[in-house]
């Protein structure tokens, strides 16, 4: 097949990935945690929708946690094949723009959860693709959305990484993305991994390198998350 457009790589996609089932352990869970349920503010009573689940490693959180209504979205059959048994009873096979104009809006959301999804569309689908969650978000939800962070020296290797990516953000950019559509961040977070003492030693280095220079990014990590809240109008 002839590669006329990003979308066409799709087709090589889990070679790519070499997607495998996830094995949450102990530590990954302390990730999500930092990550997602405790800054999100996220209790096992709440609905969580993951748009681009992946082979599932986020569904296999929430079901760990206790999660009773938790659904993900995702298009890829090689991924939906990696998940753990049972989790693909969790999700519905297909297209992100699909699920989210055929979704019931008497089954609201807690929280909409993408994770290396937005990079994927264009700033103006991010736009659209926001305006349409807030159709499915339940008052008081909350969208969370990790992304490369290109406010980061260290951005580029993730949002480099991925012939597939057609835009790229900052957390002032993330802010202005959402604002178009009436959300405000909440929360701007590093995605940290690695050993305590590497985090320990990260955290000097970018510690010193934030006194040092005139222009810091708000987060250094080369991955970031954004937590946004749907804009409430002002009251007259």
């Amino acid at each position: 097949m002839a590669i006329e457009k990003p979308e066409d790589f799709y087709q090589f996609y889990a070679a790519l990935k070499q997607y495998r089932t996830p094995t949450l352990k102990a530590k990954h869970m302390r990730w999500y945690d930092r990550e997602f349920w405790i800054p999100a503010r996220c209790t096992p009573e709440m609905s969580v929708l993951e748009l681009g689940s992946g082979p599932g490693e986020f569904l296999l959180y929430m079901q760990r946690k206790g999660v009773k209504r938790f659904f993900g979205v995702e298009m890829d059959r090689d991924a939906i094949a990696a998940m753990a048994p049972g989790l693909e009873s969790r999700v519905q096979i297909g297209d992100i723009w699909a699920y989210l104009d055929q979704a019931p809006r008497d089954q609201l959301w807690d929280r909409v959860v993408m994770l290396d999804v937005l990079e994927h569309f264009s700033a103006a689908e991010g736009a659209q693709l926001l305006e349409r969650v807030k159709s499915i978000l339940a008052p008081g939800g909350l969208v969370v959305a990790r992304v490369p962070n290109m406010g980061s020296p260290l951005g580029g290797l993730h949002q480099f990484a991925d012939i597939t990516h057609k835009a790229a953000y900052s957390a002032n950019s993330l802010g202005q993305l959402g604002g178009a559509v009436g959300f405000v961040p909440v929360a701007f977070l590093p995605q940290r991994r690695g050993s305590p003492v590497r985090r320990f030693l990260e955290d000097m280095v970018f510690g010193l390198l934030s006194r040092m220079l005139t222009t810091v990014p708000v987060v250094w990590t080369p991955n970031i998350i954004v937590i946004w809240r749907r804009e409430e109008p002002v009251a007259k």
